[in-house]
C-alpha cells in the first residue's frame, strides 16, 4: 500500500461504526466512510468536540450538521495551498490520501530534467495539477464542472501558481480527448481520476467499468516519443489494483515501461492502522 503520511495539517484521528474522525488543520470533522465496517469504542474526545458532522441519510445522500465551522479555510501540504469549503456529499475539496501520488509525479517530474507536458483528466479541485505545475510542468487541466475548474483555478493563485503554464478546460474528457488527438497535441505524463458515474456538461453519460478501458486506450494516442508516466486512480470498489495495473500494461505495452499498483491509504492515529482510500495504477518508463 502506498501511505500518505507526510501531512502536517490534516489527520485520520480516529475511525470507527462507519466514520472517520478527521483534523483539517484546526478543525474536527466527521464524516462516512464505508471502508470503516468495525465498531471500536470511540475513546477520542474530538467525536464529541466535532466542527462539523456529515450524516449519510438512509435513503442516499445526507447533509452536514455544522458546530463550528468557517465557510471556507485554507490547507497547506508543502508549497501547496488549498481553499476548503463543505459541499455536497460529506466532501471539502481534496481527497488527502491523493498527496503519496502528488509526492511521486513531482519527484519524476523533477528528475526528468526536461520540458514536461501533463494532461490532468477529471481533475476535480486541481491537486495532481498543482503538484505537477509546482514541479516545472505545464498543465491542462480538464473537467466537465465549470465549478470545480474554478477552484482549481482559485487553488493555483493561493498557491503562488497564478502565473504557471496552466490552461484551464471546462469539457466531456472523453471529447476532449478526441479533438487533442485530431489537433495532433502530445503529453509526456497523462494522470487521470475518474469516478464511478458521472455526466458532462452536455449531459454526456459516464461508467467507469465500461468507460475507463477505451478512454486508457485513446490516451495512449496523446503520449509524446518519450513519454515520462502515465497514472490512474479508481475510488470504485470492484476495481482492484491489479486490474489497473493490467489496463494501463496493455494499453501502454509498445511504450515498453512498467505499472506498479497498490491501495492507497491514511495513517489513523490513534491504532496505528493504515484506512484504505481506493487504488492507484502507475506506468513508468523503464
Amino acid at each position: 500500500m502506498w501511505i500518505a503520511d507526510q501531512w502536517k495539517e490534516y489527520e485520520v484521528l480516529d475511525c470507527s461504526s462507519g466514520e472517520r474522525l478527521e483534523r483539517w488543520d484546526k478543525y474536527l470533522l466527521v464524516r462516512p466512510d464505508p471502508q470503516v465496517i468495525w465498531n471500536t469504542p470511540k475513546k477520542h474526545p474530538g467525536w464529541e468536540s466535532r466542527n462539523a458532522h456529515y450524516h449519510r441519510s438512509k435513503k442516499g445522500g445526507g447533509e452536514w450538521e455544522f458546530f463550528d465551522l468557517p465557510k471556507q479555510w485554507n490547507l497547506h501540504y508543502g508549497s501547496l495551498t488549498f481553499q476548503l469549503k463543505p459541499f455536497s456529499f460529506k466532501h471539502t475539496g481534496i481527497f488527502p490520501e491523493q498527496a503519496v501520488n502528488w509526492d511521486w509525479m513531482i519527484e519524476k517530474i523533477k528528475n526528468s530534467h526536461r520540458p514536461i507536458k501533463v494532461l490532468n483528466l477529471f481533475a476535480y479541485t486541481g491537486g495532481a495539477t498543482l503538484a505537477a505545475a509546482s514541479a516545472g510542468a505545464s498543465v491542462t487541466h480538464v473537467d466537465a464542472s465549470k465549478g470545480m475548474v474554478s477552484w482549481a483555478s482559485e487553488n493555483a493563485a493561493v498557491s503562488g501558481l497564478s502565473e504557471a503554464p496552466i490552461r484551464w478546460i471546462v469539457d466531456d474528457c472523453m471529447k476532449f480527448v478526441e479533438r487533442e488527438i485530431r489537433r495532433g497535441n502530445q503529453y509526456e505524463a497523462i494522470i487521470m481520476d475518474p469516478p464511478s458515474y458521472g455526466r458532462g456538461p452536455k449531459g454526456e453519460t459516464w461508467k467507469l467499468e465500461s468507460a475507463i478501458y477505451p478512454l486508457i486506450r485513446l490516451c495512449t494516442r496523446l503520449l509524446s516519443k518519450r513519454p515520462l508516466f502515465f497514472l490512474v486512480n479508481s475510488y470504485t470498489t470492484g476495481l482492484q489494483p491489479a486490474v489497473l495495473a493490467y489496463m494501463l500494461g496493455t494499453a501502454l505495452r509498445q511504450f515498453h515501461g512498467h505499472v506498479d499498483a497498490q491501495e492507497i491509504g491514511l495513517p489513523v492515529s490513534s491504532s496505528g492502522l493504515i484506512l484504505p482510500c481506493g487504488a492507484t495504477a502507475r506506468w513508468e518508463k523503464h
